[in-house]
C-alpha cells in the first residue's frame, strides 16, 4: 500500500474513533440500532446519505473478518495473515461510525428516532 494512501487510511480510522468516543455523541449501542433504521429508510428512499451498495459492501466485509476462508490465511502466514482482517475491519467500523453519524444526524433533523411513538392517523383517535 503507497505511504499517502496508508496516512489516509490511518487519519480516517483516527477520526472515526473520535467521532464514535466524543462525549455527549451516539453510544455504540445507539449505533448499532440505528443501522436497522437506516437500511430501512435507505431502501425505501427517505434517506440518501447512502446507497444500498456500500452498505452491502460493509456487510460483505463483516463476512470475511468472520469467516474463516482468508485471502491471506493466519495459519500459512502468521501475523502477516491477520493484516488483510485488519484492513478490512478497520474500514468497516470507519465506515459504520461515518455513516451511522449521519444518518443519527438526519433523523435528528426529521423529527424521527427511536424515541418517536408510532404515528396514528387522526380519524382513528377519538
Amino acid at each position: 500500500m503507497p505511504r499517502a494512501r496508508t496516512f489516509a487510511y490511518v487519519g480516517a480510522l483516527g477520526r472515526a474513533v473520535r467521532l464514535a468516543t466524543r462525549p455527549g455523541g451516539p453510544s455504540l449501542g445507539e449505533r448499532a440500532s440505528a443501522l436497522p433504521r437506516m437500511v430501512h429508510a435507505v431502501r425505501s428512499g427517505q434517506y440518501r446519505g447512502t446507497s444500498l451498495g456500500k452498505l452491502a459492501l460493509v456487510a460483505a466485509g463483516t463476512a470475511y473478518v468472520v469467516s474463516p476462508v482468508d485471502l491471506l490465511p493466519e495459519g500459512v502466514l502468521g501475523v502477516l495473515g491477520l493484516a488483510d482482517d485488519a484492513m478490512v475491519l478497520g474500514w468497516v467500523a470507519t465506515t459504520l461510525v461515518e455513516e451511522t453519524e449521519r444518518f443519527l444526524t438526519w433523523e435528528a433533523e426529521q423529527g424521527r428516532g427511536p424515541q418517536d411513538p408510532p404515528t396514528v392517523p387522526s380519524d382513528v383517535v377519538d
